[in-house]
């Protein structure tokens, strides 16, 4: 399994200790993924204005399609999409540098496939904080043209006064030595800046020793005032002769895999995931700015290219957006431009999208079950003279919105692209015990069913408690005799017939606000108290533990001899040893009693401050949620 591995944090060193499959920090040397030992200082523990960021992959896709994110040959993002635009801003491994390969796989089996250069902002650390990461293990790739080196991998960052941040690091294996050292800035107004250089030796697959530099330059600056965001990477790889860890891994000089045949007698062989080490990295250059419009929306551009020694093509990639709302209908404009350097074919996509949510014809107050649901219209065009138009609704159903839809139909024609009408549907249900799919699609030559289900599973002390699948930090609920409560902010969950549930996801070291929906109770069911906040660490399963009083709920009117029981009496009762708070004119509310039993009422030291109600509960018919009865203390 490729992600085996157990993990400890170490608290006061703020730190963390994994061991087994893992991947090295990115902050300084591409992302590798690895089988072995590593520590780290981790963000986590940090406050939240010491955290990193994650970086924004655009993307348009022709009908629903399949999008995949590689980075160093393993899939670290899947994800479905809708036709038109995309925007993926949630992969886990963002923090890591390493370039990211995004994969888009549309319904009809054509696939593209984009290059997304990316590097970590300037590495700044507050004056005073050192980040550090050590890792030593085997290296491992997802890719059977590589071996297994071993290696050794340590990165170093402190922050200075005046808010400079000396770093560096190193790369040892035995056919790879790696050595960087680095300088980043806050320059207040003018933004932030890195700059750092790295020494490499390497030994290819052919026996060839290659020793080169590569400079590294990286500068961000945002212009609040007119809502602008500047970041600006430039790589320069000086010399013919560097490389990097992934490339003296490789078992030959050149390689490729072949894409799997469709069948299709007419089909030419394609090839991805190309590398050929005669033609290393020379010159890569990105930029990307957005921009807010105001009441008028947002824009953004990004750009980049990659330089090959040997040759004068390279990789580039264009991509420009523009969205703009009128009142709650949302349109979208987006054009991308993606060229390969192994590949002959330029693509071109431009994509429009609009968006109108069904609330738009509704009253404010309207209670319909499609409130939540919207129409949609995309065309996309690959300026070969293939344009694909598709329209549907979509949108949420049931009380908790649980309940997602879509309904889609459309039409593909000119271009490479064989013309046609298409189909598209699915649910998908988001329960209490897991989540289901269900989906058709339908083409002029073929239809497709897929379904699935997907869940989560806890053992604990009191038992097997089931739920959505699950997070690497979780929350268990424990309200025993509190079954079938909904989670506040929790969509499709709530408790189990024994009065468990699980938050498949927390955030560690933060509290995490626990709320049982009190309107949701049982009539015979009262909560100490409904919100619990618990602090779980990383990986934990923190439990919440709420104390459910069951039985009757009596406004009850208390009689001492011939007077009220005094103000401020305590009355007890079973295992409620908290007790009650006696009111004015002897009244006091209870719950969670049997139908019958015995009070204890107490609002003093001696014996005439303290007496016993017996008492019996009336039977009452079903709806009734408070009795009310007068009852004699002696």
């Amino acid at each position: 399994h490729i992600n085996t591995s157990a993990e400890r944090d170490i608290i006061p060193l703020r730190s963390r200790l994994t061991v087994g499959d893992s991947y090295t920090d990115g902050d300084i040397f591409d992302s590798v993924n690895f089988r072995g030992l590593k520590i780290n200082s981790t963000e986590a523990m940090l406050p939240d204005s010491q955290h990193g960021f994650a970086p924004v992959i655009h993307g348009i896709a022709r009908g629903t399609a399949q999008v995949s994110v590689k980075q160093n040959g393993y899939d670290v993002y899947q994800t479905t999409v809708p036709p038109g635009p995309f925007t993926i801003d949630d992969i886990n491994s963002a923090a890591n540098g390493g370039d990211l390969q995004v994969t888009i796989k549309e319904a009809d089996g054509s696939i593209q496939t984009l290059y997304v250069p990316y590097s970590s902002v300037p590495v700044l650390q507050r004056a005073g904080y050192t980040r550090y990461a050590l890792a030593m293990g085997e290296y491992r790739s997802g890719n059977n043209l590589q071996s297994s080196p071993k290696f050794i991998q340590g990165s170093l960052m402190h922050g200075l006064k005046e808010n400079w941040t000396p770093y560096g690091g190193m790369q040892i294996a035995e056919d790879y030595q790696a050595f960087n050292l680095g300088i980043g800035k806050d320059l207040g107004l003018f933004g932030a800046f890195s700059f750092d250089i790295t020494q490499a030796n390497t030994t290819l697959a052919d026996g060839t020793r290659h020793s080169g530099q590569s400079v590294k330059s990286v500068y961000s600056k945002s212009f609040y005032q007119t809502g602008t965001n500047i970041q600006v990477a430039g790589y320069r790889y000086s010399t013919q002769g560097f490389y990097n860890l992934s490339d003296s891994a490789y078992s030959r000089m050149s390689g490729y895999t072949v894409k799997p045949p469709t069948g299709d007698s007419n089909e030419q062989i394609q090839f991805i995931d190309y590398f050929n080490l005669f033609y290393s990295k020379r010159g890569q250059e990105q930029i990307s700015i957005s921009q807010q419009l105001g009441n008028y929306g947002t824009t953004f551009f990004s750009a980049s290219r990659q330089s090959y020694w040997n040759t004068s093509r390279s990789d580039q990639q264009i991509s420009f957006g523009l969205n703009v709302p009128f009142g709650d209908i949302t349109t979208s404009l987006n054009y991308s431009y993606s060229n390969n350097i192994w590949q002959n074919d330029r693509d071109h996509l431009l994509a429009f999208t609009l968006n109108v949510p069904f609330s738009h014809w509704m009253r404010t107050d309207s209670q319909s079950a499609f409130r939540n649901s919207n129409a949609s219209y995309s065309m996309s065009n690959d300026l070969k003279g293939g344009m694909t138009n598709l329209s549907g609704v979509y949108g949420t159903l049931l009380p908790d919105n649980n309940l997602n839809y879509s309904v889609q139909v459309g039409n593909t024609q000119g271009g490479n692209t064989s013309s046609g009408t298409s189909g598209y549907s699915s649910l998908n249900y988001r329960g209490a015990y897991g989540n289901t799919n269900v989906g058709y699609s339908r083409s002029d030559d073929s239809s497709q069913i897929y379904y699935g289900m997907s869940g989560g599973i806890i053992a604990h002390a009191d038992g097997i408690t089931f739920g959505q699948p699950l997070g690497d930090t979780m929350v268990l609920v424990k309200a025993p005799g509190a079954d079938n409560v909904k989670i506040e902010n929790q969509t499709g969950i709530h408790t189990d017939w024994r009065g468990y549930a699980i938050l498949p996801f927390a955030t560690e070291y933060r509290e995490n606000r626990v709320a049982l929906n009190a309107n949701s109770l049982a009539d015979n069911v009262e909560l100490d108290e409904t919100v619990v906040t618990v602090i779980p660490t990383h990986g934990a399963i923190a439990r919440a533990t709420f104390n459910a009083q069951i039985g009757g709920k009596v406004l009850m009117t208390l009689k001492y001899g011939n007077k009220s029981v005094p103000f401020g009496a305590i009355v007890t009762h079973g295992e409620n040893k908290n007790g009650s708070i006696v009111a004015e004119n002897g009244q006091v509310y209870l719950t969670g009693l049997p139908q019958s039993g015995k009070l204890q009422v107490s609002w003093g030291n001696d014996k005439n401050s303290n007496c016993i109600v017996d008492y019996k509960l009336p039977e009452v018919s079903p709806g009734t949620l408070l009795n009310q009865q007068t009852a004699i203390c002696r």
